[in-house]
C-alpha cells in the first residue's frame, strides 16, 4: 500500500529506515515496523545496546583519565605548566560554548517536537469530532424521521381513509421513510470505539508532559554542569543515560513507522476496532480509484428522500383541496423531510474521506515531520551535552587544583 496523498516519506526518515536491523544473534531482521514481533524488538533494543555500550566505553574512558590525574603526579618545568594552565583554560571556555550551543539546539529541537505532538493530538480530536458528529447526524436524522412515521404520516393516514388512492401513496411514503432511516442507522461505522481518538490523544498528551519534564530537568543539570563545575555529576551521568538509550531507539522506531505508515495503521484500527477493510482503505487512502463503501446506502436514500418529495407534493395537490385538515400534517411533513434533507447533506459532507484523511495525514506530518526533526536535533543536543560533560569533567580538575594552589 502507497503512502497517503500529501504526506511522503523525508529523506531522513528513508535515511534512518535503511539502517541495518540486527537482532542479539547478529542476524538481519526485516525493517517493516512491527513493535509486536520479538525480532524487530531484538533489532531496537540491539541498537540501544549499542548506544549505551559506546557510552559505558565513554564514561570508561573518563574515569580511567580522572585516576590517572589523582594518582600520577608528575613534575614538570614552568613552560609546561603554562601551557597547560592554558589549555585547561581554552577546554573549559569550550566546553561552556559547546554547553550554550547544545541548550539553544535543543530549545529548538524541544520545540519541533511539542509542536508535532500538538498537531497529532489536534487531528486526533478533530478525527474524534468528525466521528461524534457523524453519530449524532444519524442519531438525530432517525429520530426525526421515526417521529415523522409515529406522528404525522399515521394522523394523515387516518384523515385521508375515505380515499384508499391516496392511503396506499401515505402507506408508501411511511415505507420509505422507515427505510430510509433504517439504513442511516447502519451508517456509524466507528461504534463503540469512536472515543478511540481521543484516548489516544490523551496518552500522547501524557507523554509529552513527561517528556517536557525530563528535558526541563537535562537542561537545568546542564547548566549545572556548566556553572557549578562537578556538582549534580551522578544525576547528569543518569539522564545522559537515558537520552543516549532512548533517543536511537524512539528515531529507529519512528522512522520505520513513518516509512510506510498505511500498513500497520490499517492493521492497528481493525484489530481493535473490528473495522471492516474496505473502510479502511477508503479513509487511508482517500483516492479515485476506491470505491466509497457508503455510495450504495448514501443513494438509496437520496432517491428515497426524493420520492417522499414527489409523493407529497402529489398529496399536497391531490388531498387538500378535498380535505383540508390534512394541510396541516403535509405542511408538517414536508418541513420535517427539509430539515431531514439538511442533515442528510451535511452527512453526506462528513463521510467523505476528504475530512477524516486530512486529520490522518496531518498527524503523520505532525509526527514524522516536525516530530521526528525535533528528535534529531535533540539528539544532536545530547550529543554536544555529552561532549561538553567530558570536556567539563577532564579539564575541571586542573583548573580546580590551580585555584587551590592560587
Amino acid at each position: 500500500m502507497g503512502s497517503p496523498q500529501g504526506y511522503r516519506a523525508s529523506w531522513w526518515t528513508f535515511l534512518l529506515h535503511q539502517a541495518p536491523h540486527i537482532n542479539f544473534q547478529f542476524e538481519a531482521v526485516g525493517s517493516e515496523f512491527a513493535p509486536e514481533d520479538w525480532g524487530y524488538q531484538q533489532a531496537l533494543l540491539f541498537l540501544a545496546s549499542v548506544s549505551g555500550l559506546c557510552f559505558a566505553i565513554s564514561l570508561v574512558l573518563i574515569c580511567v583519565y580522572l585516576i590517572r590525574f589523582c594518582c600520577c603526579s608528575n613534575e614538570d618545568d614552568e613552560e609546561s605548566k603554562t601551557q597547560r594552565v592554558c589549555c585547561v583554560t581554552w577546554s573549559c571556555v569550550a566546553a561552556v560554548i559547546v554547553c550554550c550551543a547544545g541548550i539553544g539546539i535543543g530549545f529548538y529541537g524541544n520545540s519541533e517536537t511539542n509542536d508535532g505532538v500538538y498537531q497529532v493530538t489536534y487531528s486526533l480530536l478533530n478525527t474524534n469530532h468528525t466521528l461524534s458528529s457523524i453519530d449524532a447526524l444519524v442519531s438525530e436524522t432517525v429520530e426525526l424521521l421515526s417521529a415523522t412515521v409515529r406522528g404525522e404520516l399515521t394522523q394523515l393516514e387516518e384523515t385521508l381513509s375515505p380515499r384508499t388512492e391516496l392511503v396506499a401513496v401515505v402507506r408508501n411514503t411511511r415505507r420509505q421513510a422507515e427505510a430510509v432511516a433504517q439504513t442511516l442507522d447502519g451508517i456509524p461505522f466507528w461504534g463503540e470505539a469512536r472515543s478511540t481518538p481521543s484516548v489516544l490523544a490523551e496518552q500522547i498528551g501524557y507523554l509529552e508532559d513527561y517528556r517536557w519534564l525530563a528535558y526541563i530537568l537535562l537542561l537545568l543539570l546542564d547548566l549545572i554542569i556548566c556553572l557549578f563545575t562537578l556538582l549534580g555529576l551522578a544525576k547528569q551521568i543518569k539522564w545522559l543515560v537515558i537520552v543516549h538509550l532512548f533517543l536511537p531507539l524512539s528515531l529507529q522506531g519512528l522512522s520505520d513507522f513513518c516509512f510506510e505508515p498505511d500498513g500497520y495503521v490499517m492493521n492497528t484500527t481493525q484489530a481493535s476496532t473490528g473495522l471492516s477493510p474496505e473502510i479502511l482503505q477508503y479513509y487511508l487512502t482517500c483516492s479515485q480509484d476506491v470505491f466509497n463503501p457508503f455510495q450504495q446506502r448514501l443513494t438509496m436514500c437520496q432517491r428515497a428522500l426524493s420520492n417522499i418529495h414527489s409523493q407529497l407534493y402529489g398529496l399536497e395537490r391531490e388531498a387538500i383541496p378535498h380535505f383540508p385538515a390534512a394541510e396541516k400534517n403535509i405542511l408538517s411533513i414536508q418541513s420535517t423531510l427539509n430539515n431531514t434533507e439538511s442533515k442528510f447533506h451535511n452527512l453526506i459532507a462528513l463521510l467523505n474521506c476528504r475530512g477524516l484523511h486530512k486529520d490522518y495525514v496531518d498527524a503523520l506530518k505532525g509526527l514524522c515531520y516536525d516530530g521526528m526533526e525535533g528528535l534529531l536535533f535533540l539528539l544532536l543536543f545530547s550529543f554536544l551535552s555529552a561532549l561538553s560533560f567530558t570536556t567539563a569533567v577532564c579539564s575541571l580538575p586542573r583548573a580546580w587544583k590551580r585555584f587551590q594552589n592560587r
